[in-house]
């Protein structure tokens, strides 16, 4: 059950959102708004946001809670995903990005016209457009909206459709109408938020299940444990290497997976074709690429203290985590 601080806490996170987006989608000295505006905010955002952008844009409610999911699963291999998005940002800085700076990019389908045609970019336009909507748009609401139910609604999943429904326009009443600007701008307090509140999440959950009560002595306690769970690549043998089979992955497909989400993805590019300059966008990518860092930290490390804090007693652990 939410105390009254708890309310209050969400009710001004809620208000702060809103009106940052809201100031940020205002029309500057009565000059009206063009494309550039919306889609590329003016072409302002310094490094520091371009880089809060990009991570907020890639870790959401699917991030927090599919990690975590797949930390308590297999532990931190699945980890490989962020360590090697770090070194994928910093190819795409180096090599793409500047190609896309210097044509003065407004889209990723606008790139393809370029150097293609009209056809191709009309394809993947559509393409994309269909798997935001019915793949990544639906996945984050879904989630989130599973997280508000448990959290703030009755438990029972009867209040998701009307979490879904209020996530979505309380998004929507500032991102259509201010662009690029107002989600940038948001994500820059979001990100912050994340990152906080993640590493107060793991630092109590450390200290919950270390013996002497401190956070070395927590990272030491889960080690011991469940030492198979700080394996970074499966061998064949592992009850999870069909998810994540090993060095093969690392070497293979995953780099195709990862240029393309984060070098031609338009909802992860898009942030830095709104930077100062080409120097601002790869300061942000760089950045964003330190920031992946940590990430682990802060998603994947609970969901190995839950599976170690599940193991030594079950009812602890429902305890803990409200389940």
């Amino acid at each position: 059950m939410l105390s009254t601080l708890d309310i209050s806490i969400l009710v001004v996170y809620s208000i702060l959102i809103l009106s940052v987006g809201l100031y940020m989608s205002r029309s500057k000295n009565g000059i009206e708004k063009n494309s550039k505006d919306y889609f590329l905010a003016s072409k302002s955002l310094p490094w520091w946001a371009v880089g809060a952008s990009l991570i907020a844009a890639n870790i959401s409610a699917e991030q927090f809670i599919g990690m975590s999911g797949s930390g308590f699963a297999l532990g931190l291999a699945i980890a490989s995903y962020e360590w090697m998005a770090a070194l994928t940002l910093i190819i795409v800085g180096k090599y793409f990005l500047p190609i896309f700076i210097e044509k003065g990019l407004y889209t990723i389908p606008e790139f393809l016209e370029k150097r293609y045609n009209s056809q191709v970019k009309s394809i993947l336009a559509v393409f994309w457009v269909v798997l935001f909507i019915f793949v990544n748009l639906t996945s984050v609401l879904y989630l989130g909206a599973t997280a508000l139910d448990t959290i703030i609604g009755t438990g029972d999943g009867s209040t998701v459709l009307y979490s879904i429904m209020g996530l979505a326009l309380f998004t929507a009443a500032y991102s259509l109408w201010g662009g690029l600007s107002s989600v940038a701008w948001t994500d820059v307090i979001q990100v912050v938020l994340l990152v906080a509140g993640g590493l107060v999440t793991t630092f109590l959950a450390l200290s919950e299940v270390s013996p002497d009560n401190t956070i070395i002595g927590g990272l030491n306690y889960i080690y011991e444990k469940v030492p198979e769970k700080f394996d970074m690549i499966l061998d064949s043998s592992h009850p999870e290497y069909a998810n994540l089979p090993g060095i093969a992955v690392l070497i293979g497909g995953m780099w195709i997976a990862n240029i393309y989400y984060w070098g031609f993805n338009q909802y992860i590019i898009q942030r830095t074709f709104a930077a100062k300059s080409l120097k601002e966008a790869q300061k942000g990518i760089v950045f964003a690429a330190l920031l992946k860092m940590i990430i682990p930290l802060i998603v994947v490390i609970p969901g190995i203290i839950a599976f170690v804090m599940y193991t030594d007693s079950p009812q602890v652990a429902a305890d803990f985590t409200g389940t």
